[in-house]
């Protein structure tokens, strides 16, 4: 399938990466391999590189030989670049007040005729508040809360149906969203409740259930020597076809399958946290160390990075192109950069189908 989700223009250095991936991630601080264009300075180039993930760049002196990242490999540039800890659910983006997400809504002065006249926040000012996705919905739509009913809340990407010839009479319709949202990685039972909005908006059993988990793809942990290799973090939960709507919430419907992302590209996602982001894709065939808390830490081989466009509660939102077309599965993320799961992995192997044709 690497032929089918990565542009041809990548093909060559993505032999390079596949040779050295696992050299490299061996190096201390290193969390992950990717392709992307080289940073100089703080300004792209055009020139392609092996970009090797790190959580914090450490001054050459620092470091053994052995742990120097080579500046060629097998002839290709690579370049350096500090991400921060990457964790399932992701980090907070730089200059994003965790604080606020979580605050209840502002409260304004009230003001009484003949009274001086309250002083109110200038347009630039205001809080940007979370709670409208926070809130029970039906039919539910992406880009709103949802999850598993022993987990906090995240989102739900959009509704589904399974993967079979079309067109066709779906038999049964889903939710779309994260393993770790639905199934809580991997820690959950065929058939356990689904709540909208999530336990943390507020969602209670059986009030609130909207679906029951159906099917998850397991994620796999690395564990000494077992370093195995995952591709999505995804889970559907089967719920009443009256009750899951197709739209996501300030995006539309999604009209088709945008295959090979590139870098550069400008994306689009709804999510229960941060509601409306756009981003940049500035790295792909990204191989990754995720943190899911408790030691847990798994492997993610083909991912997509973008800039920061995600905070916690995001997770198992859509990603599109700005027209419409499914990029891939919002899963993790640090402070500088988000990580999502190609679509066309997401639907392989869920076997699902999120749009029609």
């Amino acid at each position: 399938m690497l032929e089918q989700t990565l542009p041809k223009e990548w093909h060559e250095l993505a032999a390079v990466q596949q040779k050295t991936e696992d050299g490299l991630l061996s190096k201390p601080n290193v969390v992950g391999v990717a392709l992307s264009h080289k940073v100089k300075g703080e300004t792209p180039t055009d020139e392609p590189a092996v970009a090797v993930l790190v959580n914090q760049k450490l001054a050459p002196e620092l470091l053994t030989e052995d742990d120097l990242v080579p500046k060629k490999l097998d002839g290709a540039t690579t370049d350096v670049v500090e991400v921060g800890d990457i964790f399932a659910g992701g980090g907070t983006p730089k200059g994003l007040d965790t604080m606020l997400l979580e605050a209840p809504a502002r409260e304004y002065p009230q003001w009484e005729e003949g009274e001086p006249e309250p002083v109110l926040p200038e347009p630039g000012d205001l809080d940007i508040r979370p709670e409208a996705l926070r809130r029970r919905i039906r039919p539910a739509m992406g880009g709103y809360s949802v999850g598993h009913y022993r987990i906090t809340a995240g989102t739900m990407a959009t509704a589904c149906y399974d993967l079979t010839p079309f067109p066709g009479i779906p038999r049964k319709f889903y939710l779309l969203s994260n393993n770790h949202v639905l199934a809580a990685s991997n820690q959950a039972r065929l058939g356990d409740p689904i709540l909208q909005p999530g336990p943390a908006d507020g969602g209670r059993y059986p009030r609130d259930l909207i679906a029951r988990l159906s099917r998850f793809v397991p994620i796999r942990f690395l564990s000494g020597s077992s370093q195995p290799v995952n591709y999505v973090d995804a889970a559907i939960a089967e719920g009443d076809f009256a009750d899951l709507n197709r739209e996501i919430y300030w995006i539309g419907y999604i009209k088709d399958m945008y295959q090979a992302p590139n870098v550069g590209m400008v994306v689009q996602k709804t999510g229960r946290t941060t509601n409306y982001t756009t981003g940049k894709i500035t790295a792909v065939n990204a191989t990754v160390n995720v943190n899911y808390g408790g030691g847990r830490v798994a492997r993610f081989a083909r991912q997509i990075l973008t800039t920061a466009m995600s905070a916690p509660g995001d997770s198992g939102s859509m990603v599109t192109d700005l027209e419409e077309q499914a990029v891939g599965l919002l899963f993790a993320g640090s402070s500088s950069v988000t990580v999502i799961n190609n679509i066309l992995y997401v639907q392989a192997l869920l076997r699902i189908r999120v749009h029609e044709g």
